[in-house]
């Protein structure tokens, strides 16, 4: 599903598929060059960056595991609740491997904050970040990332995997959701 498809429930396309598409190529080229001969392993963040995760390991140049975690700090509503919940637990022993943390968006930070923390606590190697979105003003704490696609306006958006009460992730391009349909 494009924009298009759905005009009359947003107002404004942030990101194409294609940016995304070229971005991931950019910074996998990067991934590639900084872990070489490194044990990487990638950690997807779910529900989210399932789309960023797959387009992404798909652009690597080289054989990488991936690894899930599932947590929450937002429910069904649009703002971050602050409380992280384990929902899924990664199946792979991290010590000692470089983790790359596959986020779709950073907002508030504070899910990765402490995403970061506990990952350091399980003896990784390494714990880096990528987020193919950030959005700089709705930080309520610094998070480290080192590989970020797009920086973002504080608005609610929707689409590459991003939803309203799990709706719209398979929106093509990310774009702002209209008010009129979550309030």
């Amino acid at each position: 599903m494009r924009a298009a498809d759905i005009s009359d429930q947003i107002t404004t396309v942030l990101v194409t598929e294609e940016d995304i598409r070229e971005k991931l190529a950019e910074i996998a080229a990067r991934v590639a060059v900084d872990y070489a001969g490194k044990d990487l392993l990638l950690v997807g963040v779910l529900k989210g960056a399932v789309m960023v995760m797959a387009d992404f390991a798909r652009a690597l140049p080289m054989v990488v595991p991936m690894d899930w975690m599932a947590v929450s700090s937002y429910g069904s509503g649009t703002k971050s609740s602050g409380v992280v919940q384990i929902r899924k637990d990664l199946d792979t022993d991290i010590h000692d491997k470089h983790v790359l943390i596959v986020e779709d968006i950073i907002d508030s930070g504070l899910t990765l904050s402490w995403l970061l923390e506990n990952f350091a606590s399980r003896g990784a190697a390494s714990v880096e970040v990528f987020a193919l979105l950030r959005k700089p003003e709705a930080a309520k704490v610094h998070v480290e990332s080192k590989y970020v696609g797009f920086d973002i306006p504080t608005e609610f958006v929707i689409g590459y995997g991003l939803d309203y009460d799990e709706k719209y992730r398979n929106l093509r391009d990310v774009a702002v959701l209209a008010p009129h349909v979550y309030s």
